[in-house]
């Protein structure tokens, strides 16, 4: 049902038409919102301010802001609106992250004195058919039919440009050409695949993928230990599938402080993961019962056989076949080439999101797309443009568990940039209800400009790390500095305390010592 809904739509090819199965309700309505059967093309009436291909989190964004500000405004998908947050990445994992959880939270009951009797049914066909049903439900906020209705002109097809000023739309009706003012590039990026012997003759799942499981593989191979490979590999090892996690640097999560990375390895580790990292000489072979990767980690050889293989090694900028040399945009393996504000080698043309930014998050794509918005709707004096990305201040998480989450400068970046930084760093294990939630293992680390309060950077480590970095990037974007956040009141008991407790070490190491001489003698004039 789900493959004919697509056929009859727009051309979609067999590979796209896979990445939403199975075909049960849920998909149905996903697809239904998303990239509708019976969508009809409107007819262009005179120039757009703007036209947007791509319809993630980027082109959504930019469309909608344009459109409520009065612009005339298409907005172009082939694929599912949405993009990969919505459809294949973002919202469908934390949904099987959070089924995990429960999981693992079960296996610990006893913890708590909650003993389980035998006999516990686990169904993992149940965990990615709830996830199939909030998916479906939060697609409704990126439908095609809610943005028709908030003035945006949605054209279902392919998008290519035609000129400078010109693009055309490919849809199962016929095409569109749309003129326009100026235009946004909102492509995304598709995931990357290792030249791995043997990988593509036996067989991988990627993110685009993975969603589609309905049965768990007893044996799951992943390749790379980034933020996707590893919460993945994380949550397969939770549902019960024997996981190897093979990655070639050094431990997992290479971008993050070692020891942040750590302690999520060694949970990873409990779950029961198996690391092969340091991996080299990587081969894998289809086999009759599976398929076997051989690889050397750290001077040993292993030879182990899986069901599936999970690739999650980078994303590549979907920059073909969108008729960018036509327009006179220019790009290269990083994807779009764009200046602070955006904009492109064509000064009509922007982009924003995976296809141009380093920063491959949904809030990413959110923020540039206001960017967009702010340089491409509105008149410059002297032709200088308004907020550009070096304005952002980009916080992260990784959604293991524990999650770590940063934002601002690592120590390394500031040494880097010949910053003199003081550190400090406070941990979980003595903040009070860390300790009374069996959360206890984790930090909060605050990087300090040195002879000021100014936040050049924090990390956090915990349970709820992406919940509570927020904090720090508020200061930072505030420029209210560590000072704020220590004369803050934080409700006790909380995790979130962390973030005080740490920012409370730097003021007691700055409270100077003729102020303490000072206070000495007041007290002791006191006792008199």
């Amino acid at each position: 049902m789900i493959t004919h809904l697509l056929s009859k739509a727009s051309g979609m090819s067999e590979h796209e038409q896979s990445l939403i199965l199975p075909n049960d309700d849920y998909n149905q309505e996903l697809v239904a919102n998303v990239h509708p059967a019976d969508w009809i093309n409107p007819e262009p009436t005179g120039r757009y301010n703007i036209v947007v291909i791509g319809a993630g989190t980027a082109g959504l964004i930019t469309a909608v802001i344009a459109a409520s500000l009065g612009a005339k405004v298409a907005l172009i998908e082939k694929h599912l609106m949405g993009g990969d947050c919505l459809n294949v990445g973002c919202v469908p994992s934390k949904g099987v992250i959070r089924a995990a959880r429960a999981w693992a939270d079960l296996r610990k009951a006893t913890e708590f004195g909650l003993h389980i009797p035998t006999g516990v049914k686990y169904d993992f066909g149940a965990v990615m058919a709830r996830m199939r049903k909030l998916r479906a439900r939060i697609s409704r906020n990126d439908s095609a039919q809610r943005y028709a209705k908030l003035g945006v002109d949605v054209y279902i097809g392919s998008g290519r440009f035609l000129g400078f000023d010109t693009a055309q739309v490919e849809g199962p009706a016929g095409n569109r050409i749309l003129t326009f003012a100026k235009a946004a590039v909102c492509t995304g990026a598709r995931p990357a695949v290792p030249e791995t012997p043997g990988l593509q003759e036996a067989g991988y799942l990627t993110n685009e993928t993975i969603f589609s499981l309905t049965e768990l593989p007893q044996r799951l191979g992943v390749i790379g230990a980034g933020p996707i490979g590893c919460e993945l590999a994380q949550s397969f090892a939770r549902f019960g599938s024997q996981v190897y996690l093979i990655e070639a640097m050094h431990g997992i999560l290479p971008n993050e402080d070692r020891d942040a990375a750590a302690i999520v390895e060694q949970q990873m580790l409990r779950d029961g993961v198996k690391l092969r990292c340091c991996a080299k000489y990587l081969k894998v072979e289809k086999i009759d019962g599976g398929k076997r990767l051989t690889v050397d980690s750290h001077g040993q050889q292993y030879d182990v056989i899986v069901d599936e293989i999970f690739v999650g090694v980078g994303r590549i900028p979907n920059v073909e076949r969108i008729g960018l040399e036509t327009a006179g945009v220019s790009y290269d393996r990083n994807g779009i080439k764009v200046n602070a504000q955006l904009q492109s080698t064509n000064p009509k043309i922007f982009a924003a999101g995976d296809v141009c930014s380093r920063y491959k998050f949904t809030h990413a794509a959110d923020a540039m797309a206001q960017i967009v918005i702010q340089n491409a709707l509105f008149p410059h004096p002297l032709g200088l443009g308004y907020a550009g990305v070096e304005s952002l201040n980009m916080p992260w998480c990784t959604f293991t568990e524990p999650e770590i989450a940063h934002v601002g400068m690592y120590e390394k970046d500031a040494k880097e940039k010949g910053i003199e930084v003081e550190t400090y760093t406070y941990k979980l294990n003595e903040v009070d209800r860390a300790i009374l939630d069996g959360e206890e293992e984790g930090f909060a680390r605050v990087h300090i400009k040195k002879g000021t309060s100014k936040i050049l950077g924090a990390t956090i480590v915990a349970a709820h790390a992406g919940d509570m970095i927020g904090e720090f990037s508020v200061a930072m974007k505030a420029g209210a500095g560590a000072k704020t956040i220590a004369g803050t009141i934080h409700p006790y008991p909380t995790q979130a305390e962390v973030s005080k407790k740490v920012v409370n070490l730097w003021r007691k190491a700055h409270f100077s010592q003729g102020t303490k001489n000072l206070l000495s003698k007041l007290f002791e004039w006191m006792r008199r």
